[in-house]
């Protein structure tokens, strides 16, 4: 019995499909399965892809957050200049709603935000520009989050602003079940200076 040799077909090469979100260069990234008995294969990150809508694909560093409950909320997270950096971000396991914030001082969606529900089931990642602070919080109990950044933490440049903001007014999924480490529950307002 000879082997079976894949072949993809031509007329639908892999790629990855970019969704522009309401926020100026943050990006929604599907994938496009390639199916069959088995299951399916895709690609997550093409830099050609990302090039061609001017977005850096080169990614230095990755890291993978686990939660144990549902309603763990984590951020809002940044890393300031010059060590600021892009993140893609996808649920490996679970399901949690992720939220971004655009603090770009010259941006025409500066201190607005964007939420959207991220799983493992639907495979969808979330493309976050330099300049953007980043929370979440988890849906389901044991949701698993993977980070992919393009520069590498720095420790000192570690920045944040609160979850719950007034000025920004998230609509987080489930405010009241909000579990937070010491330092998020105290990070500073946009109005003491959050996004410097």
């Amino acid at each position: 019995m000879g082997r079976s040799v894949y072949r993809p077909n031509p007329e639908r090469p892999y790629s990855v499909k970019l969704i522009a979100t309401s926020l100026t260069g943050a990006w929604l990234v599907d994938i496009e399965r390639l199916e069959d008995a088995r299951g399916f294969f895709a690609r997550t990150v093409c830099t050609d892809s990302f090039r061609r809508h001017g977005l850096n694909g080169t990614f230095v560093q990755q890291s993978v957050s686990w939660n144990r409950q549902r309603g763990v909320l984590r951020g809002l997270h940044f890393q300031a200049a010059p060590h600021a950096e892009e993140k893609l971000v996808r649920v490996t396991r679970g399901r949690l709603f992720d939220v971004i914030v655009d603090l770009r001082p010259d941006s025409a969606t500066q201190n607005r935000w964007f939420g959207v529900e991220l799983s493992a089931q639907d495979h969808r990642a979330l493309y976050i520009p330099k300049g953007f602070a980043h929370g979440f919080q988890t849906l389901e109990d044991d949701t698993e989050i993977l980070y992919q950044m393009t520069v590498p933490h720095h420790p000192e440049s570690a920045r944040g602003l609160r979850w719950n903001d007034p000025a920004l007014g998230i609509t987080w999924p489930n405010p009241a079940e909000a579990i937070l480490s010491e330092r998020d529950a105290s990070l500073p307002l946009t109005s003491e200076g959050a996004s410097s």
